[in-house]
């Protein structure tokens, strides 16, 4: 089902942060599956619930955009390629 419409509410139930916050992750999100580079690394889409459950594994405490840079760090380690998908700028603020 990829990354649907509800994905940015989605990501503010599971994780918090202001609508920004939420809005940037979801940006990446999507260009990442719109660019096919996870699907032929995983040889399945990146969907809404792929993204939740890789981001419950980060380490506690950290803001959505620094669970996902930590995701993005992990999928460079083990492919190649991910950094680009990194959020490199933001507020900070996710409260």
């Amino acid at each position: 089902m990829g990354i649907g419409q509800r994905f940015e509410e989605r990501l503010g139930e599971e994780f918090g942060g202001d609508a920004g916050t939420r809005r940037v992750v979801a940006r990446q999100a999507r260009d990442l599956a719109d660019s096919g580079q996870f699907r032929n690394h995983m040889d399945s889409e990146l969907t809404t619930a792929v993204v939740v459950e890789n981001l419950r594994d980060a380490p506690e405490g950290l803001a959505l955009p620094e669970k996902w840079n930590w995701w993005m760090g992990a999928l460079e380690l083990a492919y190649g390629g991910y950094d680009r998908f990194r959020v490199v700028r933001w507020s900070g603020k996710s409260g």
